[in-house]
């Protein structure tokens, strides 16, 4: 595999303190990290994706290591996205987020036992995107249903890719649904 074509590596780190005029029990700490690349099949039809598992797996261990510092308490929290540049295809962003960034994630914080939320789509620069979060362990837990929203003015470019990664050491700041088991 060769490298990837990094033009630039984000960390972005957020504190949210309050909900709806209520303080939250103590600040959750948010924090993505943000990669953004040539696209290796950018502009054509590529049967054989295995080379962007590799970038996803690869990209995800470099900024693993620049977020959990960041993070004020262990990671709780965790999702995955992409935004393929429109000269890509949206199955290039779910290479890179399936199946290997998900060990990338999972190693650094101790295990992981939930599947990884995640999203892709295909967008051009500066298009936002909501990083999904869900509980690392736990699936159904509601209070941990979040997103972290991410942009980046100059990104994708039409031949790249942008990848987020997401953590969170917590919650939603003021939850009021994790009680109810409901299951449609």
């Amino acid at each position: 595999m060769r490298e990837p074509e990094i033009r630039k590596l984000i960390v972005l780190k957020e504190a949210v303190v309050s909900e709806g005029g209520t303080n939250a029990a103590r600040p959750i700490c948010r924090v993505a990290g943000i990669g953004v690349f040539a696209n290796p099949c950018s502009g054509r039809f590529v049967d054989d994706l295995s080379e962007l598992f590799e970038v996803g797996f690869t990209l995800g261990r470099t900024l693993m290591t620049r977020m959990l510092p960041l993070l004020d308490e262990p990671a709780v929290s965790y999702g995955k996205g992409a935004i393929v540049g429109v000269d890509g295809d949206l199955e290039h962003g779910h290479a890179l987020l399936h199946p290997r960034l998900g060990k990338a994630m999972r190693d650094p914080i101790g295990g992981g036992q939930a599947l990884i939320p995640s999203a892709a789509k295909v967008g051009a620069a500066g298009a936002a995107l909501d990083v999904p979060l869900g509980h690392k362990d736990d699936a159904w837990s509601f209070d941990h249903f979040d997103a972290m929203t991410v942009s980046v003015a100059d990104a994708p470019r039409p031949g790249e890719i942008l990848m987020a990664i997401a953590l969170a050491d917590g919650g939603r700041p003021v939850p009021r649904t994790g009680k109810v088991r409901i299951v449609d």
